[in-house]
């Protein structure tokens, strides 16, 4: 009887033992006032032998926006807020009228899979959370029939923040995008601190 109770009271005390949930992992990735890095971005095509690939750098500024700054193989700038994707022109932002293609849905649900808007991508997955927050794995399964129609499945891991994110797409396409020299709280540069919010 000792030992069970000894077990129990183990149990219940040890952090490592408790359910690791979706709204645990929110917390952890809303967190931080921003989180800025690099990324790159490998684009597997049935079509093509070698992926295409692309790379440069993010702000992120969790429940406000993103900004995606492609800079391989050409330069591009785009801002991810809640109500819809916008491109830098040079001199303002203009429409991204390219809605319909796969990058833009993409880019879009990166604000929620990068910010851990769990909630929001819950309205459009079934999720399947493993690890804890020192190393998890989270796997998105379509249950809309719009999410249907993209993708087959999502897989997302990190630690304190998004390390690496697969798309699966329906007509067996696949994107994988990698982040690095990923860091948080620290100052936005004067583009950045000047565009994201707006």
């Amino acid at each position: 009887m000792k030992k069970i109770l000894t077990f129990i009271f183990l149990t219940l005390a040890s952090p490592v033992l408790w359910a690791f949930s979706t709204a645990d992992l929110a917390k952890i990735l809303q967190k931080p006032a921003n989180v800025q890095g690099q990324f790159t971005q490998e684009r597997h095509l049935k079509s093509l032998q070698k992926p295409m690939t692309a790379s440069g750098r993010f702000v992120l500024i969790p429940k406000r926006g993103l900004l995606w700054q492609m800079q391989k193989p050409f330069e591009t700038t785009l801002r991810v807020r809640s109500d819809g994707i916008m491109q830098w022109n040079g001199k303002s932002w203009t429409p991204n009228h390219a809605k319909a293609s796969g990058q833009s849905r993409q880019i879009s649900l990166f604000l929620d899979l990068l910010g851990g808007n769990t909630q929001g991508l819950e309205k459009q997955f079934d999720t399947v959370l493993n690890g804890n927050a020192g190393k998890w794995t989270l796997r998105l399964t379509p249950k809309t029939v719009l999410m249907k129609q993209i993708f087959t499945r999502i897989d997302i891991s990190g630690d304190s923040v998004v390390r690496r994110i697969e798309l699966n797409e329906k007509q067996g396409d696949k994107t994988v995008m990698l982040f690095r020299a990923v860091q948080t709280d620290r100052p936005l540069d004067g583009f950045a601190q000047q565009h994201v919010h707006l």
